[in-house]
């Protein structure tokens, strides 16, 4: 890709700006389809999902069949990919959703879901320093025998990740890469131990069983596992720093899908068949997040288990520097749009990274942290501390924007084909967005409606209300600023979710960007 200035300021025949203006743009050619697809599958923490959403799965909802929801659920997503990986062809910004949104529904839309976004990604990516510094805690006082106050090392993490957001991303991707595959080799060296020593029951596959998803808590339990695949909608945020997004966001994005929905099946069958069908929930409700653990121990041994508790904590780690790496880039594009003040809307330095951003998500970090810290006078066991607070609150608020923006995306694809007159060629597509829509917009619904189990408050309690609020607060917000700057400011207006294109036009217009 050439890199002089005749060919950086064309506008391409795909209509796609290439425009660098200042230092409004991303660095391009940072990332190829390796790199990308690390930096999106360590979103997922997959060794946090097997040993921390399984067993509460398990244990809280009753639902031995755990691993036919991740089927079902890659399923939902995949339709909703094959119109979102389309979208991305026509969109290259990292603002991801906003921007897909804004293209189809107009600039308050795309308004209202950038605050969404940026509540949903620092909420997920906060509420991880929750249950990291609890764990790393617990592994002081374990294997040291030092007693060490959770917000300790939740701050010593949010100062590193800080520091790593401000480095290329080919760079957070190697260390992103490292940790994801550590991660992923231990989790499959359980599940061929799993298999090898099947409990009672041997190699049952009644986990698959329909029959096993009867019951009443199995809207919540989607809720528990679809939390599990977020990550790989953050494919599009990096389309700017890669050299060919058109090709290799949607293959990213295909591929962690797919990849994510048949390891984590895989996995939480992998659990049903140790215990054994019949005892895994029981089992589950014994051990809690201490379930895999338990496991381990009995068939790998305490090496292992010690390897795999020190890497549950690595894991964590990963997932934060690529939650914050999202929040910076989305900060990024929203500045450069007039969503924030222009100063996170430039990059930063040689690494071409969002610096301002990941200021701005390094301090709304320390700050919640310490407020839960100050607010924390109970053991770090007890289940109502702050500390699991921070990791339950903010893991579902994160967890209840994503799939309303999913939702919302749905919609808007299905709009901007239409628009553009491609329905008829695109009518698949358009039809399965439709119906991955359908199943995000139920799957919201039962997400507010059982808010209460998820965050583990009362029904009464006036948290099962305003914790959701917070959504729908943002959501508000965002849209009064998008028509107020319709009305005040039409030009930043009529950029929302252009990207660089914006910046192309205007140099074409002849005024400076």
């Amino acid at each position: 890709m050439t890199t002089d200035s005749s060919s950086t300021n064309r506008a391409p025949a795909d209509g796609i700006s290439t425009f660098k203006g200042q230092d409004r743009a991303l660095r391009a050619d940072r990332l190829g389809t390796g790199g990308l697809l690390l930096s999106v599958l360590a979103a997922t923490a997959p060794l946090m999902v097997v040993a921390g959403v399984m067993p509460t799965t398990f244990a809280v909802m009753g639902i031995v069949g755990q691993p036919l929801l991740f089927v079902v659920l890659g399923t939902v997503l995949v339709l909703f990919s094959l119109g979102y990986a389309e979208m991305s062809r026509h969109v290259h910004n990292a603002g991801a959703f906003y921007a897909y949104i804004s293209r189809g529904l107009g600039g308050t839309a795309g308004a209202g879901a950038a605050l969404v976004a940026l509540v949903a990604y620092n909420s997920l990516q906060v509420g991880i320093y929750g249950i990291f510094g609890f764990e790393v805690s617990g592994l002081f006082a374990t294997y040291a025998d030092l007693e060490v106050a959770w917000w300790i090392p939740a701050l010593a993490a949010a100062l590193a990740v800080g520091a790593l957001g401000w480095l290329k991303i080919d760079v957070n991707a190697k260390v992103l890469g490292v940790l994801l595959v550590i991660e992923v080799l231990l989790v499959v060296v359980f599940d061929i131990a799993a298999v090898a020593d099947p409990g009672k029951e041997g190699l049952s596959l009644h986990a698959f069983n329909p029959d096993t998803l009867t019951g009443a808590g199995v809207g919540t339990a989607l809720c528990f596992c679809i939390a599990a695949f977020l990550g790989f909608e953050q494919a599009p945020v990096y389309a700017e720093e890669t050299s060919r997004p058109h090709v290799l966001v949607p293959r990213v994005m295909f591929l962690a899908v797919a990849g994510v929905a048949v390891f984590f099946a895989v996995s939480s069958w992998a659990l049903t068949v140790a215990t054994g069908p019949a005892t895994i929930v029981a089992t589950s409700q014994e051990q809690s997040a201490g379930l895999l653990f338990f496991l381990t121990e009995d068939r790998l041994g305490s090496t292992f288990t010690d390897v795999l508790h020190v890497l549950f904590v690595t894991g964590m780690f990963a997932a934060m520097l690529s939650f914050h790496n999202v929040v910076a880039r989305y900060a990024f594009a929203m500045g450069r749009e007039g969503l924030l003040p222009a100063a996170f809307g430039r990059t930063t330095g040689s690494s071409g990274a969002p610096g301002t951003g990941s200021l701005l998500q390094t301090g709304i970090a320390v700050v919640l942290v310490l407020t839960f810290a100050l607010t924390d006078d109970k053991p770090a066991g007890d289940p109502t501390a702050p500390v699991l607070h921070l990791f339950t609150w903010g893991g579902n608020i994160g967890a209840l924007g994503v799939i309303v923006l999913m939702a919302i995306a749905s919609l808007s694809v299905v709009v901007f084909f239409v628009r553009r007159g491609a329905a008829g060629a695109q009518a698949w597509r358009l039809v399965t967005s439709a119906v991955a829509g359908i199943a995000l917009v139920v799957i919201a619904v039962y997400t507010v409606k059982d808010f209460d189990v998820l965050v583990g408050t009362g029904p009464d309690s006036a948290l099962r209300w305003i914790l959701p609020g917070v959504i729908g607060l943002a959501l508000v917000i965002g849209l009064v600023q998008g028509a107020i700057l319709r009305t005040r400011a039409p030009e930043t207006h009529a950029r929302i979710g252009l990207g660089n294109e914006a910046f192309q036009l205007e140099k074409e217009a002849g005024r400076t960007p």
